[in-house]
């Protein structure tokens, strides 16, 4: 498969503050892709970037032992070529954040923790070309199995009503519908019960509907304007508005399935899609249908300051994927766990300039 026109070969001094990174942090991440790639390599997205072009450095990366930043440096230009990403319907490509919540819960529902977390039921099943039904609608990519086929899973609506209760899925509780609903947008959270133990849920799997975000919902009906909207600036209107929350959430069909997952390691996030624990400040979240997981990705968005302070420059590790991530040069930033992470990655709307680091023997092998 050729690499796409969208990338345009450049060299390392195009990338602002290149060599102020610290580039170690991103190599540490990008080892833990190869030794997920290892036991099973990544697909290839449709941009070219060939998932097996990627051997040669895991295996270096994995013969490598850091002693500074420079290394880490050197091992990225000695591996990969840059190449700028021309976005297809923007002057520059766009960022947004994510992270972690972390959240009190209960193993039982109680008067308070009366919001349930659900894990994947029996009768929800991935559908694609093989066993979609004539006119199902080609988004979905789950269903519900039936005595007499496949039919459209229950959407937020019903489910919220009822439509799931007594088949013992529940993972556990919340007290907090809305903050339940945002770690269905972040699609992980950590939760904290009463004895002090920790357990983390991740994504399983989705009733399959278009996702809705409220976001655009209330700037639509003229609630919020379009260029305020954030998570905070949403939070509050729901905190406003509480007899309104069905009005808005439930205009977002899809609902989210968890499962269960231990805290190995407080330090990183949650195992995204690409398999491996998420990198605060270093796994990116791209759209899993064009890129390759484990493609490095140097993100610069001089406006955004206020992850560090600095004007974003850094090098990031395609690592996850996300619905409304869609496009070449389009990003998600993992920011981390908990509040001051939510706080931070609420308010990333910014413009982006995305360069790609290739192969270099696929660079030549296409030039």
């Amino acid at each position: 498969m050729p690499l796409s026109e969208q990338f345009e070969p450049c060299g390392y001094e195009k990338l602002p503050g290149w060599s102020n990174d610290n580039h170690a942090q991103a190599l540490t991440a990008f080892q833990r892709c190869g030794a997920h790639a290892a036991v099973k390599p990544y697909k290839t997205g449709s941009l070219g970037v060939d998932s097996t072009a990627f051997a040669e450095a895991f295996s270096a990366a994995r013969r490598l032992t850091l002693s500074d930043d420079t290394s880490a440096k050197r091992f990225f230009e000695a591996h990969f070529l840059p190449a700028r990403i021309r976005p297809t319907s923007r002057r520059r490509g766009f960022v947004t954040g994510y992270y972690e919540p972390v959240v009190r819960a209960s193993r039982c529902r109680t008067e308070r923790f009366c919001y349930p977390v659900y894990r994947r039921p029996d009768d929800l099943v991935g559908i694609d070309e093989t066993n979609r039904p004539d006119g199902f609608d080609p988004y979905l990519a789950f269903a519900r199995q039936t005595g007499t086929g496949l039919e459209e899973y229950f959407d937020r609506s019903g489910i919220e009503q009822g439509a799931l209760r007594g088949q013992d899925l529940e993972i556990a509780w919340l007290s907090d519908r809305v903050e339940l609903f945002f770690i269905h947008m972040q699609g992980a959270a950590r939760l904290q019960f009463e004895d002090g133990s920790e357990k983390r849920i991740t994504y399983a799997a989705k009733s399959g509907h278009r996702f809705t975000g409220p976001g655009g919902v209330l700037a639509d009906i003229g609630e919020i304007p379009r260029q305020q909207v954030t998570m905070q600036s949403i939070r509050m209107w729901f905190v406003a508005n509480p007899d309104r929350i069905d009005e808005i959430l439930w205009q977002n069909r899809s609902f989210i399935f968890f499962r269960e997952a231990a805290v190995d390691d407080p330090s990183l996030g949650p195992v995204a899609a690409a398999k491996v624990p998420l990198t605060p400040g270093r796994s990116l979240a791209v759209d899993r249908l064009l890129h390759t997981f484990a493609t490095p990705f140097y993100v610069h968005a001089g406006n955004l300051t206020h992850v560090d302070g600095a004007s974003f420059s850094r090098l990031m590790i395609a690592q996850d994927t996300g619905s409304a991530i869609i496009g070449a040069a389009r990003g998600d930033l993992f920011i981390g766990s908990g509040q001051s992470a939510g706080e931070i990655a609420g308010i990333i709307k910014h413009d982006a300039d995305f360069f790609a680091l290739l192969p270099r023997q696929l660079v030549m092998e296409n030039a």
